[in-house]
């Protein structure tokens, strides 16, 4: 949806764009020597550019001081503010997707003494893999728009003097928001990666503690395969324990009986695991019938 669509009956809900625009050097003027025809010229077209750019930037905020009030007078419910709230979520996700796939996000965090130091893979992640985008927008706007409504609309800490329309305003909450998810994310990898190379050994043993790369890769696709034989209640208890959940906390989850049960279905997993496994064992005919 483009930035000058609007909610029915009302301003513009999402009109201005998030990224800051870097203002242009200005030329540097001789004062000793007389303006040319052309400095002067060029100087009347900068100045216009720059007036033009502030009687919209005040407009965009006095119809958002509108729509402000207008939703306060149902304090900020209702079908009126989830239209708001919907358009401001769409917008937020697609700059959010725009600023990672860039890795503009991680110059913005810097500004505000966020540093996130991402590693070549992961900005090469976020380049190429629209899902890890989609995931960090989706969870960052969540997050960030009930501290948006409650500080921004409710507490009033969004004003039409700051300079900043609300979908500006907003994308300062998303920054706010990012680092933490994406250092959740980050983390998460780490344990499924740490989890994977362990049950890669435990279903090759001769693997070792210094199994390399490769074993590890296969070790993954050795564990999405075992996955896909396995019935949905070990699926469920394998994929919480790779996701790093202790056993109390799948035995919750899943409403299991004992720490014990969980314990059991892990066990029976990996002992017919290993049958499969290419050292030797029976064969999936043998196991099936």
């Amino acid at each position: 949806m483009s930035d000058s669509e609007q909610i029915t009956g009302s301003a513009p809900v999402v009109s201005a764009l998030a990224q800051p625009v870097k203002p242009a050097e200005q030329d540097l003027v001789d004062l000793d020597v007389p303006a040319c025809p052309e400095m002067v010229q060029a100087i009347s077209a900068s100045h216009a550019v720059e007036t033009h750019q502030l009687r919209e930037s005040l407009e965009r905020r006095a119809a958002d001081q509108r729509l402000r009030d207008e939703m306060a007078r149902y304090d900020f419910s209702g079908e009126r503010y989830q239209q708001f709230e919907n358009e401001l979520a769409r917008y937020g996700m697609s700059v959010l997707r725009g600023w990672m796939y860039t890795g503009y996000i991680f110059k913005l965090a810097a500004t505000r003494k966020l540093f996130l130091a991402p590693t070549d893979a992961e900005l090469e992640e976020l380049y190429r893999d629209s899902d890890a985008r989609e995931e960090l927008a989706t969870m960052t706007v969540a997050l960030a728009l009930p501290r948006f409504r409650q500080r921004a609309l409710v507490e009033g800490g969004w004003l039409y003097e700051g300079g900043a329309s609300l979908p500006t305003y907003f994308m300062g909450a998303c920054l706010f928001i990012f680092p933490n998810e994406f250092r959740r994310r980050r983390a998460q990898q780490k344990r499924w990666s740490r989890a994977l190379a362990q049950e890669a050994i435990m279903l090759d043993p001769d693997a070792g503690i210094t199994a390399d790369l490769e074993s590890q890769a296969l070790g993954r696709i050795r564990v999405r395969d075992d996955l896909r034989r396995a019935g949905e209640r070990t699926r469920a208890i394998v994929a919480l324990t790779i996701d790093g959940y202790s056993q109390e906390e799948i035995a919750e989850l899943l409403g299991e009986p004992s720490v014990r049960a969980v314990e059991g279905a892990l066990y029976r997993w990996r002992k017919i695991e290993q049958q499969y496994a290419p050292e030797g064992g029976i064969s999936r005919e043998q196991h099936g019938r």
